[in-house]
């Protein structure tokens, strides 16, 4: 569980800022000490008495508490599973073949948990989104054997294959652009390849998103294992946004309304 409690030991905390601790003692959040100084005693009538600083202080309050709800524990089994691909180590950090990866990053931190949490092959985290319990996954099996991850997570939890979401890298779209589709060939993807293999069918969502073209000359395995540019990063930063906003329409149901709108 979480616990509430007020810090006065500086210079953690000074004055009345409060901090939230999880379970491991760890600091989750906390809030301002007093502004301009206000004493002790005064400040615990202050808000009643100043209309702005009451509404600030409420305003901390509420974020303060719905973060709190983000990272209470998730209870009962998955019901999806969303899985980035990529290859693990530092060698392939900020590769292009690591896309999923780093959409999977975005997710996590919008959803305030971390994957790691070594299972299935797998780092893999738990948590809520849009109201059904979802299971996190980078598997670490490297790319050509994703789907064994992929298949010891679904045989575990009995979670079928349409509500299995892989989020991947694609040639065919420029950096910047992204696909949703409700199902479909490997495309020549060894990741979709070994999931396809391994899960027994293609019937599964996928969200596809661009890393362009390879250009003339070049190998397929050294542009898809090629570190992005400064600029492409920032460009991605869009469309890892926008991954995750289409995972909570096609949790929710709404598969078709994510393809109108990101495709």
């Amino acid at each position: 569980g979480l616990n509430i409690g007020i810090d006065k030991k500086p210079p953690l905390l000074k004055g009345n800022g409060f901090a939230v601790y999880g379970e491991d003692g760890g600091i989750l959040s906390e809030l301002p000490e007093n502004p301009k100084g206000i004493p002790q005693s005064a400040s615990q009538t202050a808000p009643f008495r100043q209309g702005g600083l009451m509404r600030k202080n409420m305003s901390d309050i509420w974020s303060l508490f719905d973060k709190i709800k983000k990272t209470e524990k998730v209870s009962g089994p998955p019901e999806y599973i969303i899985v980035g691909l990529g290859n693990p180590g530092k060698d392939y950090e900020k590769t292009r073949h690591n896309t999923g990866f780093m959409a999977m990053d975005l997710i996590s931190d919008k959803l305030s948990c971390h994957i790691d949490r070594l299972k299935f092959k797998a780092l893999t985290a738990t948590a809520e989104l849009c109201g059904h319990n979802v299971l996190l996954m980078k598997p670490q099996t490297f790319m050509n054997l994703s789907g064994e991850a992929v298949f010891a997570a679904m045989d575990f939890y009995k979670i079928p294959l349409d509500k299995v979401i892989v989020v991947f890298d694609d040639t065919t779209l420029d950096v910047g652009k992204m696909r949703i589709r409700k199902k479909g060939s490997a495309g020549g993807h060894n990741g979709l390849k070994s999931i396809i293999a391994c899960c027994g069918g293609d019937d599964f969502p996928r969200i596809k998103i661009g890393i362009g073209k390879k250009p003339e000359g070049w190998d397929l395995a050294d542009w898809v294992l090629g570190k992005y540019s400064e600029e492409d990063l920032k460009t991605l930063q869009g469309m890892y946004e926008n991954s995750f906003e289409a995972a909570k329409l096609m949790v929710s149901g709404k598969l078709d309304e994510a393809m109108n709108k990101f495709n």
